[in-house]
């Protein structure tokens, strides 16, 4: 951890210009001209020199009247804080509950309030899958489940988790486990 005494004006400036996340809960920054401090890894716009002060604690900050961002929370107590981790959540739960269903990304954007870009990037960074990954991520394994408990054939799976068409189900299922749906069935069937 980062000793605060040895920490320079210069250095909590270029922490700040940078938006280093490694100086987060070490101090904050605060803006006289917005009235608003922050966490060094904020992403709002960099501030003119001149119009910054810093502080060791959230508590500091707001005694000397200023309030804390909206976008970064710099009042929470956890070191981290992710405001897009909500989006996220509900994104997650929009597909893993209505996976079976037609969803195309400007309609799961719409749901949880940002555009398709901001959505796609967001999810992407946070969980390594687009969410057109995801879905087919949650159909696939909902599939598996099908087809090892169920009487229904390939197909009637396919149509049943969501797909479209089959030849979509199947290069689906193929590209996740490697073998086609009535591969995977007779694999797995217990003898």
């Amino acid at each position: 951890m980062k000793d605060q005494n040895n920490i320079s004006k210069d250095i909590m400036w270029e922490a700040t210009v940078s938006c280093d996340p490694a100086y987060d809960g070490i101090f904050f920054y605060a803006v006289k001209t917005t009235g608003i401090f922050c966490r060094p890894s904020c992403k709002s716009k960099v501030p003119k020199c001149e119009n910054v002060s810093f502080f060791f604690h959230a508590t500091e900050a707001q005694k000397a009247g200023y309030r804390p961002c909206k976008r970064c929370r710099p009042d929470l107590k956890s070191k981290n804080y992710d405001p897009f981790m909500p989006i996220i959540e509900d994104t997650i739960r929009l597909i893993e509950n209505n996976y079976d269903q037609k969803m195309l990304l400007d309609e799961m954007a719409s749901k949880v309030g940002v555009s398709r870009f901001h959505l796609n990037r967001s999810f992407k960074d946070r969980t390594g899958y687009t969410p057109r990954m995801y879905l087919e991520k949650v159909r696939i394994k909902k599939a598996k489940e099908l087809l090892l408990t169920t009487t229904l054939n390939s197909t009637e799976v396919g149509y049943q988790i969501g797909y479209q068409s089959i030849s979509s189900f199947y290069n689906a299922f193929k590209r996740s486990t490697g073998v086609s749906p009535s591969q995977f069935q007779t694999n797995h069937v217990k003898t």
